[in-house]
């Protein structure tokens, strides 16, 4: 595939996750933040799942720690794009601390496709993570603009965007038995501890359930082999 052709895609998805933007802005304002910290999250944290959990969590009336292990619970996965990426895109350490904020889902995804070519890698994991990070904060600050000039963001009932959001992230997932199962384990344990324990925390229990429900299954699996 040609660089134009790949910087065309990458454009493309940054289009795409910008209008994503757009609903993240407008839920933080929503969600009790304002402007500034808004787009702050957008600059500095910069991955998708963890902002909106974030602005979730404080929004429910959430304690700032819970927001903050929530967040870095669904961010962990970059870390883990980012040591599958440096063989592949063989950075030295200056560009790799730039590549570092721009490794996320969509990025690493552009670059693990073209593969078998290295600088076609390259060039897709820094067209894709450009265009989505320039678009995803130009996203943001329309969408908080605009709910920061309404008198009460909350009658647009954005709240609802945020469990909707991941539901739609999570439902593709579900691909077999065990991971359903699991995710309705965690949803149940969520359910139970809601009224028992301060807004966060029941994420934060689901999340230690599934993983540990998650390691004695793998390791049932490999006694079993």
């Amino acid at each position: 595939m040609s660089k134009r052709s790949i910087t065309s895609t990458s454009v493309g998805i940054g289009v795409a996750t910008g209008a994503y933007g757009l609903s993240f802005g407008a839920i933080s304002v929503a969600s009790g933040l304002d402007f500034w910290q808004t787009q702050t999250l957008s600059l500095a944290m910069f991955t998708g799942a963890s902002q909106f959990a974030l602005v979730g969590v404080l929004g429910a009336g959430g304690g700032v720690f819970a927001a903050v292990i929530t967040a870095l619970l669904l961010g962990a996965r970059n870390g883990l794009y980012a040591m599958s990426l440096s063989s592949l895109l063989g950075l030295r350490r200056g560009p790799s601390l730039v590549a570092a904020q721009l490794t996320i889902d969509e990025s690493t995804a552009m670059a693990i496709r073209h593969g078998d070519d290295q600088r076609a890698a390259r060039h897709a994991f820094w067209a894709t993570g450009l265009s989505v990070f320039i678009l995803w904060n130009i996203g943001t600050a329309i969408g908080a603009l605009g709910a920061t000039a309404l008198d009460d963001p909350a009658v647009l009932g954005l709240d609802a965007a945020i469990p909707a959001g991941f539901i739609a992230l999570l439902w593709p997932r579900l691909t077999d038995r065990s991971t359903r199962l699991l995710a309705l384990l965690a949803a149940g344990i969520a359910l139970v501890l809601v009224p028992l324990v301060p807004a966060g925390l029941p994420v934060l229990g689901a999340a230690a359930v599934a993983l540990g429900a998650d390691w004695f299954l793998r390791r049932r699996t490999g006694f079993a082999t």
